[in-house]
């Protein structure tokens, strides 16, 4: 009896102190299972014969419920059998009328909609891989993006064929084949694509088409402004899509839930969690072309949505709305992306109703990534024993004003304590590889560090500065380097820089991000010198940069200066302009701010400071 008796006191007794001196200990056990049954079907996965691909799992969900919505778009529903047989069309049609062959690159320049996911899922087929241009560069960036890629063929659509008449002559010269997703074409060397698919047979594409494939072909090319200069594209490998898949499944999405995607399918959140995750787990997709605040709630009602995906900025749109009865009256359970505010997230919760918050953190081309699992607010992530010993990382010193780590006298890194700020970095393994950008041997480097803690070893430099706290929560702090984050956009601010200089009156530029209370990441803005003899046209000026750049990287300030200043080694000085921001109280130089109605940068005022500030001016 006595032994009976301690063994029923310690079964009782052990809960509660776990729950008193390991709070966590059962959301760890949780994730640690979830972790060796995903490594496990990845594995299983990789040892299949013939190789097993992302769209080999989309076959398999069309074969398993055929019939079942995959896509619902502007009130039209796409089954499963749907989506095969469209892009069994559109991969026919290609055959047929371009010279693409396995192993190729074509590049997709579309925004949301059905013929993005089909055309992709076509392409996928054909053993191509797939550059996901942005549908907002233009001009010089896209015909960039275009070439980084080594694509011969781009597909658009109809809405985007006056973006790539503007690079026709170079496209020509390259011997691009150009196809527009429309029933008719009259420009000169480009071809209507979409009669084509209507006359195309639905036949299957067999397996052979993409035989030569293996794990480590390209499958598609994301663009990042990454830390300087224009976008560059990260190569994504059929292992890393493969892997990526599980994003969904993984934080307990299954084949009954509803995934709302409005976020870009050209962006990584967008097609690999919302898109390929969806394949992964057999869920229904509730397609938007972009995000709306004000139709959110009751399209997610209207479609049973379950499942919300979203970036920082969209939880705190959401907040912005006017409050309505109705506020908590949804389905939605989960909440899954990264950038969100502490108090973002707990106005979202308190207003929305307890939906689960899975914050996440990771980027298009690391190596390295983390998940929320236990729905700590703020934290981006929680670190463990295994997740380090699969995947090596560390944060280590970093000195923001010299911009690189901190060495100790031996020339090796330092790594930072608990509760201290630290730059992430994460070895390149096996496991974990970084598989660089396109055509871009310069700007890969430049995220490999080496000698980190013992000479000869290699790690990739997320930029990105994190701290973890002595609970073994992990905190975004900041970004390094070149690149702000403004509408959920990485912008290069050499990239505007040299948008700004190609002006007639601009002789340097020197651009930076700002913060704007109530606003998430920071804001473009511009100090700038004058060429001798010009003067500054606000008209002329917000001309220029619309044409150029897209309007998240639309520098919204100007501050006119004298001298950009400079370092000893000539890299322009951020930090005082980052610091005095925007305010024309504190700032000497003339201040100009871009309004939109007016279509021009207008001399900053204390009243239009004041407005945005106080919110009643939205940027």
């Amino acid at each position: 009896m006595f032994w009976l008796s301690m063994i029923l006191g310690c079964l009782v007794i052990t809960p509660l102190v776990l729950n008193v001196f390991l709070p966590y200990f059962w959301h760890d056990v949780l994730y640690f299972k979830d972790l060796m049954l995903i490594l496990c079907k990845f594995a299983s996965r990789r040892r299949r014969k013939p190789l097993f691909l992302v769209v080999d799992r989309f076959l398999e969900q069309a074969l398993k419920h055929p019939d079942k919505p995959f896509i619902v778009f502007e009130n039209k529903t796409y089954s499963y059998k749907d989506a095969d047989r469209e892009s069994n069309k559109i991969a026919n049609a290609l055959q047929w009328h371009s010279y693409l062959k396995q192993g190729a690159t074509a590049a997709l320049y579309m925004g949301n909609e059905p013929a993005f996911i089909f055309t992709w899922l076509a392409l996928a087929k054909l053993g191509c891989a797939v550059a996901l241009l942005n549908k907002n560069v233009r001009s010089r960036s896209l015909l960039h993006c275009f070439n980084c890629s080594g694509a011969n063929v781009l597909i658009a659509s109809s809405e985007l064929k006056g973006a790539v008449e503007e690079i026709q002559n170079s496209l020509k010269e390259g011997g691009v084949s150009v196809f527009i997703m429309s029933r008719d074409c009259h420009t000169l060397g480009m071809h209507s694509l979409a009669d084509k698919v209507e006359e195309a047979s639905d036949a299957p594409i067999p397996q052979s088409a993409r035989s030569s494939i293996t794990f480590n072909s390209p499958a598609v090319y994301i663009y990042t402004s990454g830390t300087t200069g224009l976008p560059k594209a990260a190569v994504i490998n059929q292992t890393r899509i493969l892997a990526a898949m599980a994003v969904l499944a993984s934080n307990g999405v299954t084949e009954g839930d509803v995934i709302y995607v409005n976020l870009p399918l050209y962006h990584t959140a967008g097609f690999v969690v919302g898109f390929l995750g969806s394949i992964e787990t057999g869920s229904t997709i509730i397609l938007r072309r972009k995000f709306s605040a004000s139709r959110f709630w009751d399209e997610c009602r209207e479609y049973n949505v379950t499942v919300i995906q979203y970036i920082g900025e969209v939880l705190r749109y959401l907040c912005n709305t006017p409050k309505r009865d109705n506020d908590k009256e949804h389905k939605v359970r989960l909440a899954i992306g990264n950038g969100v505010r502490a108090e973002v997230w707990r106005e979202f919760l308190n207003r929305f109703g307890q939906i689960k918050v899975r914050e996440f953190y990771a980027s298009t081309e690391s190596n390295i990534g983390f998940v929320n699992y236990t729905g700590k607010i703020g934290a981006v992530g929680r670190v463990n024993f295994l997740h380090r010993k699969l995947f090596p990382y560390t944060l280590i010193k970093y000195d923001t004003e010299r911009d690189e780590p901190v060495r100790d006298s031996k020339g090796l890194c330092i790594e930072v304590p608990k509760g201290e700020t630290g730059l992430l970095v994460s070895r390149i393994t096996d496991i974990a590889p970084f598989t660089g950008y396109a055509r871009n041997q310069q700007h890969t480097e430049k995220k490999k560090l080496r000698d980190v803690f013992q000479k000869g070893d290699l790690y990739f430099n997320s930029g990105d500065l994190l701290m973890i706290d002595h609970d073994n929560f992990i905190y975004f702090q900041d970004r390094v380097g070149d690149t702000f984050r403004w509408k959920g956009e990485n912008v290069a601010t050499t990239e505007v820089s040299d948008v700004l200089t190609l002006s007639d009156f601009v002789k340097e530029a020197n651009v930076y991000g700002v913060k704007v209370p109530g606003h998430e990441g920071r804001i473009g803005m511009a100090a700038v010198t004058i060429r001798e003899g010009e003067q500054f046209d606000g008209t002329k000026m917000f001309s220029h940069v619309t044409r150029y750049l897209p309007l998240y990287a639309l520098p919204r300030f100007i501050r006119i200066q004298d001298s950009v200043e400079v370092t000893a080694t000539f890299k322009q000085m951020k930090m005082k302009l980052v610091e005095a921001g925007f305010n024309p109280a504190l700032i000497p130089d003339p201040l100009f701010f871009l309004d939109e109605k007016e279509k021009s940068y207008i001399p900053m005022t204390r009243e239009i400071y004041s407005s945005i500030t106080s919110g009643h001016i939205k940027l």
